[in-house]
């Protein structure tokens, strides 16, 4: 019973959003270890594991789809095990401010109105992915910033803080499609209709590329204009150039070898390309702003 659970709260899965913390993290120098800590265990420990066994739970796949990510079957206990989760999360936030844990109230809410029925903000196409690049984007970078630099939300509002909130959800919006980009079938006969299946395999790669060349457009506004060394930049191309070499390799796949290249494997394998990059970069710019 405990293992099918824990296969459907997909706790390593919060690794692909980590560099959103990440980003908030390293953005000014701060020595409150605890607060990063209890921030990071109460995100990525208990509310995105919890909304992940939400969305199981009410999505309640088909065999079919379950297969094509090795997804057990939905155990009895798993919702309750979420709201457990849930709690847990919250209690936990509400050690770092009231205001923490509000917004990560507000987050759950809204990510688990993607598979609610009745709600299913999952089948509403683009709108569900400008949703999804504002909360697990921007609204995340925010929740996250507020905690860690125990700011108020009023504190939120100035351009250093809502820049990089902004570039957090392009990346997300530029990452998110190619999620869905294996499971159009599946999306169908659920009733879903994401974003990739209205672009379709070869547009999901397009849009995909075109959002990533804005994000780093955008990235090089903020590096100049905040840091005001185009080091930090260039660092980023560095960094994340394993995962662009790997996406143009995949799409060239897919136009040499057709729709198979467009598989769970590949998708996977781009996500935790992206979070690992990214990840590394944050991390360096860290030590390179508090030591150097």
């Amino acid at each position: 019973m405990i293992k099918p659970i824990l296969h459907h709260l997909r706790i390593p899965f919060s690794l692909y959003l980590m560099p959103v913390f990440a980003f908030a993290a390293c953005q000014y120098p701060f020595t409150d270890i605890k607060t990063l800590v209890l921030s990071f265990l109460a995100i990525h420990l208990f509310l995105y594991p919890a909304d992940n066994g939400y969305n199981s739970w009410f999505e309640r796949r088909t065999t079919r789809y379950a297969s094509l990510r090795n997804m057990a079957p939905v155990p009895p206990g798993l919702l309750l095990v979420s709201i457990i989760f849930d709690i847990i999360g919250l209690l936990i936030a509400m050690l770092v401010s009231w205001q923490f844990a509000l917004m990560m109230l507000i987050y759950g809410l809204v990510s688990k109105a993607f598979s609610v029925p009745g709600i299913r903000l999952k089948k509403y196409g683009f709108f569900a992915l400008f949703i999804v690049a504002i909360f697990q984007g921007g609204f995340a970078y925010l929740m996250s910033y507020l905690g860690l630099h125990h700011l108020n939300f009023n504190e939120l509002w100035e351009p250093k803080i809502l820049i990089p909130a902004l570039l957090s959800a392009v990346m997300i919006m530029g990452f998110y499609p190619i999620t869905h980009i294996y499971q159009h079938n599946a999306d169908n006969e659920h009733g879903d209709r994401t974003a990739s299946m209205i672009l379709g395999v070869n547009g999901t790669f397009i849009f995909c590329a075109i959002v990533f060349l804005i994000g780093n457009f955008g990235f090089y506004f903020y590096f100049t204009n905040f840091y005001h060394k185009v080091m930090y930049f260039s660092l980023f191309q560095i960094f994340l150039s394993p995962l662009f070499a790997y996406f143009l390799l995949w799409y060239y796949a897919y136009l040499v070898n057709g729709p198979d290249e467009a598989n769970y494997r590949n998708s996977m394998i781009v996500n935790k390309l992206a979070a690992v990059c990214l990840m590394a970069f944050f991390i360096t710019t860290a030590i390179l702003q508090n030591w150097f």
